[in-house]
């Protein structure tokens, strides 16, 4: 699949391969910005730090980004057997003397669906953890919390994920907002502060 994306994308201006490889940019540009966060979370990842406007609470930032996991792994199963019980029909495109774009769109997203699948299913795992920790905006730790406390039963393992709140990010949010949401402008600040795609971003929300 990749050694056809290759070929596709070294063809010259104007032939038919070209217009193929333009056709798959435009394909490539509607996958959801959700899909390829889940996507970047290997096996590898240990903790999440997640950092969150001072005015929202701990707990309710917590139970967004369970929420969040969760609904990936529900959208991203479900799409990735979809995806998968296509490709059989797609083959049927190979007596074609041209590069069978179905069946190698459908192969990625079937591979795209099963990499958020994955991703997903190993941000719920770490977000479920019953141990976490709460930084103030300066880094220090101020309070640690175990669900299971209430139980008796402690856990004294390294928290999996932390949450820090930010009187920054707060403030570059009522700066720009207004009765549409969130301005480019205050986007735009934002994601120079927090290190993000002001595009990906801005995909993201008017997907929403």
């Amino acid at each position: 699949m990749n050694r056809a994306w290759t070929g596709l994308e070294k063809a010259p201006p104007g032939t038919l391969k070209n217009r193929i490889h333009g056709l798959g940019l435009r394909l490539l540009a509607q996958v959801k910005p959700s899909e390829i966060f889940f996507k970047s979370i290997s096996k590898e990842v240990t903790n999440v730090e997640v950092t969150y406007p001072s005015s929202l609470g701990a707990r309710l930032v917590r139970r967004r980004l369970r929420h969040i996991a969760m609904r990936g792994t529900i959208i991203h199963k479900k799409y990735f057997y979809g995806s998968v019980s296509l490709l059989p029909l797609t083959t049927a495109f190979t007596v074609l003397p041209l590069p069978n774009i179905p069946f190698f769109w459908v192969l990625f997203r079937t591979y795209s669906h099963w990499r958020a699948l994955q991703g997903s299913e190993k941000l719920l795992q770490l977000v479920s953890d019953s141990s976490w920790t709460l930084n103030s905006a300066t880094g220090n730790v101020n309070e640690t919390e175990h669900d299971e406390s209430r139980h008796g039963i402690h856990n004294s393992a390294k928290p999996t994920w932390v949450l820090l709140p930010s009187k920054e990010l707060e403030q570059l949010l009522h700066r720009g907002d207004g009765h549409d949401g969130l301005s480019k402008c205050a986007i735009s600040d934002i994601c120079k502060v927090c290190d993000l795609n002001a595009n990906d971003v801005m995909k993201y929300r008017d997907s929403m």
